[in-house]
């Protein structure tokens, strides 16, 4: 479980395809405090740390979660979002953020508005139910609250911290993000589609 809080923005040092999937090695201040095991989030997908050294940390991607999340084209010196994962005695921030992709959405503008900026990210129609107004997103991990919703797209204003401390300045229009729905409201979701099949 994470907070959509970003911790450090880290740098891909290596992707190396296996017969398994894909092996990655990330630059990193957090590897120092990992061990092998613990969960991490990259660009908002959950992965375990295999090993740490010389400031890197290793892990594995699944062919699964190469296909259904942004990992599987990640390149060497692309700059990713992480986040350790949520000690239960610490301050809680952010949201409640499980590492786990509902969907790949598309940054389709950037605008600065003073010193904050408007991001306009659409979303596949099967996100849909998941996405409300003044609710949260994990954009890439980052933990944001929906200013504006559409039908198949959503608005998102960044505060000059947030830009400052996350992969964002490196991203443009029409690249790919990993988006993942509020919890809670997958549950609701969910409840009432159960309720809907029983009448």
């Amino acid at each position: 479980m994470f907070t959509g809080l970003i911790e450090n923005v880290g740098r891909v040092e290596a992707v190396t395809s296996t017969d398994d999937g894909i092996r990655i090695a990330i630059a990193t201040s957090l590897a120092g405090d990992l061990q092998p095991g613990e969960s991490v989030s990259v660009k908002g997908v959950c992965l375990t740390a295999t090993r740490t050294d010389d400031g890197q940390m290793h892990a594995d991607i699944g062919p699964e979660t190469a296909r259904i999340t942004t990992l599987g084209t990640l390149r060497a010196a692309q700059p990713v979002n992480l986040e350790r994962s949520m000690r239960a005695d610490s301050r809680f921030g952010g949201h409640f953020v499980q590492g786990h992709v509902d969907g790949i959405g598309e940054l389709r503008s950037i605008r600065r508005d003073g010193d904050a900026h408007w991001l306009t990210i659409g979303f596949p129609p099967g996100l849909a139910p998941f996405i409300v107004r003044k609710g949260s997103i994990a954009v890439d991990g980052i933990s944001l609250t929906v200013a504006d919703l559409r039908a198949a797209e959503l608005d998102v204003m960044i505060i000059p911290f947030t830009w400052q401390h996350t992969n964002l300045p490196s991203r443009r229009s029409g690249d790919p993000v990993n988006l993942e729905g509020d919890m809670v409201g997958k549950y609701v979701a969910r409840a009432v589609e159960l309720m809907r099949a029983e009448r």
